[in-house]
């Protein structure tokens, strides 16, 4: 039996590795650029837009959501608290570690890229949302995957994408969240697993039950929390080693183009590594075009879709410019990588190791754990609750009790496991998830261009 859970762990990992590292790449960068030039470098002109929109009205307790949604930024905070998870810290030391710092550069411009795509999924999803079996509003890639594609195949491509994103995001997904906090947490605290594991799934049901209206007070508090925290942590770190910046930066864009002339030539960094894990792990980071993210926007209650698209943006830059950047000033300022360049087994230790430098080892492995729990456990949230509109979608909304027990169920597993076969297999469903959301988004980009020109009417998809 073992040796099949070996055998499988590797061909996922392999499978994952190809859609990822080829196809995938490929058309989320094209798309990316496609859908830039379109829309007219949509996410330079609508940034400061989408910035005031955002925090105009900021506030830690906005009115609950309701039957017609949430508020703007209880919209844009459930997005973040997908987006901003692992992959901003161990995602961030990967690429590193098997890109050089060079790889950081294209992290930027795959976010850039991803900017325009996360508008255009956040107009799509907010002009076709409909309403549930109970009337709440609902919205995400399923239905404007139907939209795009009439008949059988607008089905079945719709369908597919449901299927791979409750296991990729709510089953699987979570289960490795839930790990990486039970390991912070052991290393950091020595807590059982078993411990960390009910306490989780206690605090998530908790959440879970009380539907979009206890999800959306809950990550409107806790992703400005821990955004701060991990932005004042960080900045103690650059500050402390200000002077590194200037090589920091040096080594960014001379890496992006010649890996060689700063890590050497013997380690076996090239070009297209740079860009390979760059983007990749930079995309898997924001979830630009994914399909994620716009169940969440689809919620938001505004005037127009470009409104809330214009918010989007600002997600992705807060996800990528902010906080992954940050866990790659602290690392590379550190110069903690430059022991295991070419070798990923340290990504997992790797940011507690640049935060030991100047918080000391226990200091820094706390810092780090309790940094790592607010991402991780705010991607649960984020990512059941993505998970859940496609579970209304295929079964109805007498299947959500069912669905919310069995993540509860997978976070506990999923504390006490080493998942190597999970994670592989989210990687793999994750990717897979994105084509049929790609396909659309480039079959209506020509709608997405009239929405912005204000040459369709934004209320007529909502059907009640």
């Amino acid at each position: 039996m073992q040796a099949f859970v070996d055998t499988l762990t590797v061909w996922a990992g392999n499978a994952a590795d190809f859609v990822w590292n080829s196809i995938l790449l490929v058309v989320l960068v094209g798309t990316g650029l496609y859908l830039t030039i379109r829309l007219g470098f949509i996410q330079i002109r609508k940034f400061g837009t989408g910035w005031r929109s955002m925090f105009g009205g900021f506030s830690l307790s906005g009115k609950k959501a309701d039957k017609d949604g949430m508020s703007s930024f209880q919209a844009a905070a459930t997005s973040i608290a997908a987006q901003v998870g692992t992959g901003n810290i161990v995602g961030c030391a990967t690429a590193i570690l098997l890109g050089g710092p060079g790889a950081v550069f294209w992290i930027w411009v795959a976010a850039f890229l991803g900017m325009a795509t996360i508008y255009s999924e956040a107009v799509l999803a907010q002009h076709f949302k409909t309403r549930d079996g109970d009337g709440n509003v609902i919205g995400g890639p399923v239905y404007y995957i139907r939209a795009a594609f009439k008949g059988a195949f607008g089905k079945f491509l719709a369908g597919f994408f449901a299927v791979a994103i409750i296991l990729a995001l709510g089953v699987m997904g979570n289960m490795v969240q839930a790990n990486a906090i039970s390991n912070a947490f052991a290393t950091a605290f020595h807590v059982p697993a078993v411990a960390v594991g009910v306490i989780l799934a206690i605090i998530s049901a908790f959440i879970f039950m009380g539907g979009v209206t206890r999800i959306a007070s809950v990550t409107e508090k806790l992703v400005p929390v821990m955004a701060v925290c991990y932005l004042v942590g960080s900045l103690i770190i650059v500050f402390a080693n200000i002077t590194s910046l200037p090589r920091v930066f040096h080594d960014i864009f001379v890496g992006a183009f010649d890996p060689e002339a700063i890590v050497g030539g013997g380690v076996g960094i090239g070009m297209m590594q740079a860009v390979r894990y760059g983007v990749a792990r930079g995309l898997f980071s924001n979830e630009a075009g994914l399909g994620s993210t716009p169940h969440a926007h689809a919620m938001a209650k505004v005037d127009k879709p470009q409104d809330q698209g214009h918010i989007a943006i600002v997600c992705v830059f807060i996800d990528t410019f902010v906080v992954l950047t940050l866990t790659a000033m602290v690392i590379l300022t550190t110069g903690v990588n430059t022991a295991y360049t070419g070798d990923d087994s340290v990504a997992d230790s790797l940011a507690q190791m640049a935060f030991g430098t100047l918080f000391g080892t226990n200091l820094g492995n706390m810092f780090v754990a309790i940094c790592l729990f607010f991402f991780a456990f705010s991607t649960i949230i984020g990512w059941y609750f993505f998970g859940e509109q496609n579970v209304k979608y295929l079964f109805g909304v007498k299947a959500v009790k069912v669905y919310s027990v069995i993540v509860v169920i997978c976070v506990v597993i999923g504390s006490l496991m080493e998942l190597p076969l999970v994670w592989n297999l989210s990687d793999f469903f994750n990717a897979v998830m994105a084509l049929p959301n790609l396909i659309a988004l480039l079959a209506l980009s020509g709608l997405v261009v009239r929405i912005t020109k204000g040459k369709e009417d934004p209320a007529s998809q909502l059907r009640k």
